[in-house]
């Protein structure tokens, strides 16, 4: 059985920011679950037993060895994929970048990465990444959060 199409998933992901004010994003590459060729704010699915958070710390350590600390709370999406037959419930972070210069480990799951302003995001964003740049501009305008 498979999450997210079997039965629905649990995904996380996370706004991530560093000293400078800009958000990492990226590229889904052939490999990825799904929403391949489209950009996103990382993360990945969650472990039975495992908190959200610490899903989230885990998953970005694992694809770009990169080391965050997880801020608050951004929202909660209902990602529906209806043309590619998923289902995932997935909340999303604003997060911190603490240690390691980011890189893509497992290659085939994304091809690019990248630090962007709020005010130049690079497109097409995944759904979950949609709704979380969406959700972050209502709140917050496109400021960076001070740590």
């Amino acid at each position: 059985m498979k999450k997210g199409i079997d039965f629905i998933g649990v995904g996380v992901g996370a706004l991530i920011f560093n000293t400078e004010g800009k958000v990492f994003l990226a590229r889904r590459g052939p490999k990825a679950r799904n929403e391949s060729g489209k950009w996103d704010f990382p993360g990945g699915s969650v472990e039975f037993g495992e908190r959200i958070e610490d899903a989230v710390r885990r998953e970005i350590r694992e694809e770009f060895d990169m080391d965050i600390r997880v801020i608050e709370l951004l929202d909660v999406c209902n990602h529906i994929i209806k043309d590619e037959g998923q289902h995932w419930v997935s909340p999303s972070f604003i997060a911190r970048h603490v240690g390691s210069e980011p890189r893509i480990v497992e290659t085939g799951k994304n091809s690019e990465i990248g630090w962007f302003s709020l005010d130049d995001i690079p497109t097409p964003l995944t759904l979950t990444s949609q709704h979380n740049y969406e959700n972050y501009k209502k709140r917050f305008g496109l400021k960076p959060p001070k740590f």
